[in-house]
């Protein structure tokens, strides 16, 4: 195969100062990141890309690690005129090469169409989850008894990160971090009358919608007086996705007239237990940021 052929051109390692002209190509597949999910995943991550001979972004792939034990792949894209060359595969075995080295557990969130293609390179399904479209909701639930909701800011990020870290496995201090300073009206916390925390939840915005998550909680009732409070403070159209297995949020979202627009599998190839389970993870952070 000559070097001038599309399959050859080499694989290029992106940095934060690339996440602009990057960014069409997730646009291009209807996706809702923004300039700023791209610069922070490449900036906290490894990303990879491939470019035409013009020097334009025709190809992503991104490994971002949330602690030392698993690392996310995500950003698997290719422009519609180049696809069906290999370059995704060509990207996406150099994220799982990448995280190997590193002796981590690898997860993703597989469309139906992706999934036949991570099965065979070592993935196993976890759950299922569905990615949820709401127009604005004026009335959020009211939390159970003996459970407060109510804004949060910078002042309890340590407590909303050691929170999360205990209950989905992950270690994601900057990536809260930076979702909280980006749509600081929809954090809330959930806090019992001793003032311990109950659940966290968080959002960001996007590119077509406000997306809501990550929401972590300690039951279905808190999870959903969380995820309804940040979408009625959401200032319109969010997005949310949402382990099938939460009915309670589910039921609750298509008696308002959410609808599932597209689902997803969650996959992960090694082990992280937390992570596994998922049970207290009702809002997910987006297949990028777990």
């Amino acid at each position: 195969m000559a070097a001038s052929e599309p399959a050859a051109r080499p694989i290029l390692q992106l940095q934060p100062r690339d996440a602009e002209a990057v960014w069409p190509l997730s646009i291009e597949a209807g996706w809702n990141q923004v300039e700023a999910d791209w610069r922070l995943m490449i900036g906290q991550g490894s990303a990879f890309g491939i470019q035409d001979a013009a020097g334009t972004w025709i190809a992503s792939s991104l490994a971002l690690p949330l602690g030392p034990a698993i690392s996310w792949i995500s950003m698997v894209l290719v422009t519609k005129p180049e696809r069906g060359k290999g370059h995704g595969t060509r990207l996406l075995l150099r994220c799982i090469a990448e995280i190997e080295r590193s002796g981590a557990a690898m997860g993703l969130d597989a469309t139906d169409l992706g999934r036949p293609i991570y099965l065979p390179l070592g993935f196993r399904d976890l759950y299922p989850l569905s990615r949820w479209s709401a127009a604005s909701i004026r009335k959020p639930v009211d939390p159970p008894p003996g459970i407060i909701i109510r804004a949060a800011g910078v002042a309890d990020l340590e407590r909303i990160t050691h929170y999360d870290c205990e209950r989905s496995g992950l270690e994601r201090a900057s990536v809260l971090c930076n979702l909280l300073a980006r749509a600081p009206h929809v954090v809330h916390v959930a806090e019992r009358g001793d003032g311990s925390l109950a659940g966290y939840g968080l959002g960001r915005d996007g590119y077509r919608a406000i997306h809501i998550g990550p929401v972590v909680a300690e039951d279905q009732a808190i999870g959903l007086a969380l995820a309804t409070r940040a979408l009625a403070t959401a200032r319109g159209p969010a997005i949310l996705d949402v382990p099938d297995q939460h009915g309670m949020l589910r039921q609750w979202l298509a008696s308002h007239g959410a609808s599932a627009v597209r689902g997803f599998m969650r996959m992960l190839r090694g082990s992280a237990p937390a992570l596994e389970d998922g049970s207290r993870t009702f809002a997910l952070a987006g297949p990028e940021l777990a």
